[in-house]
């Protein structure tokens, strides 16, 4: 009969043998994930290569000259002089790079401003139109229609404006 212990050592058996392939089956899955991707790899070099037979072909010196020839009277192509070419350095920054003007002080004292000259013209209109119809006047309407068609309030005008027009935008200085 088996003993106990037999029957640990069967259990231990199997689970490592579980283990095992699940170990292995794993690997084999990844060695073809990396032969899929290798395969990937060289189809870009391969496009990498192909495209840069192409650009190659494309701007061979013999070709562009046939093709000014040809386009000349439409195109007006000039020799680029000398004096036209700059250094990296010498260009100006990126619009990514260029800061970003604080304005947020503006934009809070310009809203409050609206919004304090709206609440006025809106308590005053209302005023003159209960006074108006108060007094039982024939022109009760053409008052309530001037309350109601408030000219739009303008924001305040910012303060220190300059300081928005005064980006530096790091432009080749001579």
């Amino acid at each position: 009969m088996l003993k106990t212990f037999d029957l640990v050592l069967i259990g231990v058996m199997t689970a490592t043998a579980t283990v095992t392939y699940t170990i292995k089956h794993r690997a084999e899955l990844k060695v073809e994930e990396v032969h899929r991707l290798e395969a990937e790899i060289k189809l870009e070099k391969d496009t990498i290569d192909l495209l840069k037979a192409d650009w190659a072909l494309q701007s061979q010196p013999n070709r562009l000259e046939r093709l000014v020839k040809a386009y000349n009277e439409e195109l007006k192509l000039q020799p680029t002089e000398s004096t036209a070419l700059v250094h990296a350095k010498e260009l100006p920054m990126l619009k990514s790079e260029v800061p970003v003007p604080d304005v947020t002080e503006a934009k809070v004292s310009a809203k409050s401003a609206t919004v304090a000259s709206a609440k006025g013209a809106t308590e005053a209109s209302a005023k003159s139109a209960t006074e108006a119809s108060a007094k039982g006047a024939p022109g009760t309407k053409g008052a309530q229609a001037t309350a109601k068609a408030q000219p739009v309030p303008m924001p305040a005008p910012r303060g220190e404006a300059e300081d928005a027009d005064q980006i530096e935008t790091g432009s080749v200085e001579e």
